[in-house]
């Protein structure tokens, strides 16, 4: 079982949009075999926000679509869950924040629906959080996209 826990403005998003969320969780855990029940911190903000967090946890000082702040650590690219990081046999993996104005304007500029740009995201960051990282180099990149797009074919959420 996952559990997601919704900002005030995560809340406000429709119930299929929250609803799709949650099955973009789950699927990413579905496919990674996460054993264990989860919970992830999922979090919309505007583009200010979002400038401002990724200025404060990354030194980056521009607006971004979504930020991941994995909380379990990884070595030789194994997820490593030791026995502090289970509350109540729950593993919180992290952190997910996402600008809606951004996803709705990157729908726009690609040519698809929200509900495809919000899910892309929502796996994407599912993958940080489970230990894939693109900018580890060109081999990571591709595994990790390959699986994303996986898991987005079997949501349905095709380009």
């Amino acid at each position: 079982m996952t559990s997601i826990i919704l900002n005030d403005e995560a809340l406000a998003l429709p119930e299929e949009l929250q609803e799709l969320v949650q099955e973009c969780v789950d699927k990413a855990l579905e496919f990674e075999e996460f054993p264990f029940d989860a919970e992830v911190s999922f979090s919309i903000t505007d583009d200010e926000g979002i400038r401002a967090l990724n200025l404060a946890e990354r030194n980056v000082d521009k607006v971004t679509d979504v930020l991941s702040f994995p909380m379990l650590m990884v070595e030789d690219g194994v997820l490593i869950v030791e026995d502090e990081d289970m509350m109540d046999d729950t593993v919180f993996l992290g952190d997910i924040v996402i600008s809606l104005p951004k996803a709705k304007d990157q729908a726009e500029e690609y040519g698809h629906s929200l509900e495809r740009e919000l899910g892309f995201l929502t796996v994407h960051s599912m993958l940080h959080l489970l230990g894939y990282d693109h900018e580890d180099g060109p081999r990571e990149e591709s595994e990790m996209f390959a699986k994303q797009e996986e898991i987005l074919e079997a949501l349905k959420l095709y380009r």
